[in-house]
């Protein structure tokens, strides 16, 4: 098992496959980005390796992010890899975040080869604001995709990144669409990563401003739901879904972390919000056995922080943390 200096087991990992994105999100990074040369990512078959050694060590979930995961070539045959994991019963999930783009092509991949649930990133139903927010994003095509994994059987969970002035006002929609479709929704807000074209000051909408101006015209009953992320969850009970907010900044979710994220290089992080890290590179590629990725596995462990210190503010232009969302994994 893995403990954390706070007495946390550690049981879940996030693991970037690519900080590469068929999207440029206005909150997650540039539009002119300069992604990292591909002789620096893991291969798939030391990815593979890396969430078997994980497992070997007590992580129960795994979850495959980017970037965008399914622009990575040859991506499925790592999924398949490790659903094998869940098939023996020493993984309970593998997940994956996605924009939507690739649904089409791969949801019935997803589905057969261990797949259950995903988290789709969707932070508006307006075609136009969708295509302003994104950049390059195809509202029509993410739309068509999502009902293709729906078809395929796969429980499907929207994240919608809460942007003041942006799409504050569809909350009401996305939660009867939501409600409609059988989706659960996460309202996320804005976290201070990477430098973008924009001053994030601009884009910060407190969810407990949100969730005040929800229960004006909904009713929300908190519940005890738990995904093994962050998000709290409350039932709202004019639908029978679920809503979830996660709050880095008006309310961090650190007493309970239980996760490390590691970038599509090999580098763990033990908090999202703290620079210290740990290379898994090196020792990975340094031995055929895995007894030096064990041990490094363990020493990043060792450094987890008790939590970030994320802030939004308006007199410290730069970002809290310099590396982008894409680059840790989303």
């Amino acid at each position: 098992m893995l403990i954390d200096p706070f007495d946390r087991h550690i049981t879940y990992v996030r693991i970037s496959v690519t900080d590469r994105c068929d999207f440029r999100c206005v909150y997650c990074m540039a539009e002119d980005m300069t992604f990292l040369p591909k002789k620096d990512l893991l291969t798939l078959e030391e990815l593979a390796r890396l969430c078997g050694a994980f497992v070997d060590r007590g992580i129960r979930k795994i979850r495959l992010t980017g970037g965008e995961p399914l622009v990575r070539r040859n991506v499925m045959w790592l999924i398949r890899e490790v659903g094998r994991e869940v098939g023996t019963g020493r993984l309970d999930e593998l997940t994956i975040t996605t924009n939507g783009s690739q649904l089409g092509r791969f949801a019935d991949d997803l589905a057969s080869a261990g797949v259950r649930r995903i988290n789709v990133s969707l932070d508006t139903l307006d075609k136009a604001r969708f295509e302003a927010i994104t950049r390059w994003g195809k509202y029509d095509k993410v739309m068509a995709g999502i009902e293709v994994a729906k078809a395929a059987g796969l429980a499907i969970k929207i994240n919608a990144v809460a942007l003041k002035s942006v799409n504050e006002h569809e909350f009401d929609r996305m939660i009867e669409w939501c409600g409609r479709e059988g989706f659960d929704l996460t309202l996320i807000e804005t976290m201070p990563l990477g430098d973008i074209d924009g001053d994030r000051t601009d884009q910060y909408l407190p969810l407990s401003r949100v969730r005040a101006d929800l229960e004006r015209r909904w009713t929300l009953t908190d519940i005890p739901y738990r995904t093994g992320g962050p998000a709290r969850y409350v039932e709202i009970k004019e639908t029978g879904g679920r809503l979830g907010f996660i709050t880095p900044l008006t309310h961090n979710f650190c007493e309970s972390c239980n996760r490390v994220r590691v970038t599509c290089t090999g580098t763990m992080y033990m908090c999202l919000g703290q620079e210290d890290a740990i290379d898994l590179r090196a020792p990975l590629r340094a031995s055929e056995s895995n007894e030096l990725l064990d041990e490094a596995i363990r020493a990043g462990i060792a450094r987890k922080p008790k939590g970030h210190d994320f802030v939004i503010d308006r007199r410290a232009a730069k970002p809290a943390v310099r590396r982008h969302m894409s680059v840790t994994g989303g």
